[in-house]
């Protein structure tokens, strides 16, 4: 079946001089979800070494770099020209979605501007990325938690790859059987390589992920790359859990107390523009909700449903 959101069509505007290109396949993963990005452009000075890091970056993914001469020392002219190319394609009309990837709140204004235009505005960007940035767009979505989900694939993916090598590994029954006595000595030895290859291969998961390199003397050079467990290491939910799922159930619940989870999700995003489940260890909604301990969830045909155990129990009481 085809998603709702596949003919939604994505500008992606990058501030190169303030994202690492480390980031960039993970972003064009993310904006999938959202669309189809068939707008993408990456904004800088490209007659420097500034941005070495980014241009092998932009022939891989297929992302035209925007060429923009800083015309004085210290200023930044890329965002000019990434505000004018906005504002540009708003009025040929053949985009649906803004995708702003930039932690500068110089773009505050043009979110907002693009969204009095109707236009849905997404931004995506590190945690010291300001407020007025993060509520001037429908959606912001933080590039730490980008990175912090591809690790943990990665983090399963070899755990998999572990145990099916140590599966692998184990003699089968018939072939003890034939080894006499000299196969309990076999067999022992084998079992030790096992669980020294087990032990290996989880002590490699624990590893922290290898930093790619990121150009020096540039703006990018503040972001720390994806795939660093130092990035993540302060990282804290900037919501109140419980009080934002209480309140978004209570504001979309029907009579009965139960309100549809896809609804509860509309009310979050709109409530907090910078919710997200990763932040707070689940991939998805669905799983954040079963989670919590002070509600209940209740599955109606293909409709998943929740509702606050405290309502409910002073319903029945009353």
């Amino acid at each position: 079946m085809t998603s709702p959101s596949a003919g939604t069509r994505i500008a992606v505007l990058i501030d190169c001089d303030n994202v690492s290109p480390s980031y960039a396949s993970l972003i064009l993963e993310e904006l999938a979800s959202h669309g189809t990005p068939t707008i993408k452009r990456a904004y800088g000075d490209w007659t420097t070494t500034n941005l070495n890091g980014w241009k092998k970056t932009l022939s891989t993914l297929a992302i035209q770099p925007m060429l923009q001469i800083a015309n004085t020392v210290g200023k930044n002219s890329s965002d000019s020209a990434l505000i004018i190319d906005a504002m540009d394609l708003l009025w040929m009309g053949n985009v649906d979605t803004f995708a702003i990837v930039s932690s500068d709140s110089d773009f505050t204004r043009l979110a907002m501007r693009l969204r009095e235009s109707g236009k849905r505005v997404i931004g995506l960007g590190a945690r010291k990325t300001p407020a007025s940035l993060r509520n001037a767009v429908d959606q912001f979505v933080y590039l730490e938690l980008l990175a912090k989900a591809a690790e943990d694939e990665q983090a399963e993916k070899r755990t998999g790859e572990a145990a099916d090598e140590a599966e692998d590994s184990k003699p089968s029954g018939r072939s003890r059987s034939r080894g006499g006595r000299g196969s309990g000595t076999s067999g022992a030895k084998r079992k030790a390589e096992t669980k020294h290859e087990t032990d290996a291969a989880a002590a490699e998961e624990t590893k922290p992920a290898k930093e790619p390199a990121k150009p020096a003397g540039s703006r990018a050079d503040d972001v720390t790359p994806a795939f660093s467990d130092a990035e993540h290491a302060d990282d804290a939910p900037r919501i109140n859990l419980q009080s934002a799922l209480v309140k978004a159930i209570n504001a979309t619940s029907g009579d009965d107390g139960w309100a549809s989870l896809g609804v509860i999700g509309q009310h979050l995003s709109r409530t907090h523009v910078d919710f997200d489940p990763r932040d707070f260890g689940f991939r998805k909604l669905s799983d954040l909700v079963e989670d919590q301990s002070y509600l209940q969830t209740r599955t109606e045909g293909r409709t998943m449903e929740a509702a606050v155990k405290a309502r409910r129990r002073r319903r029945a009481e009353g």
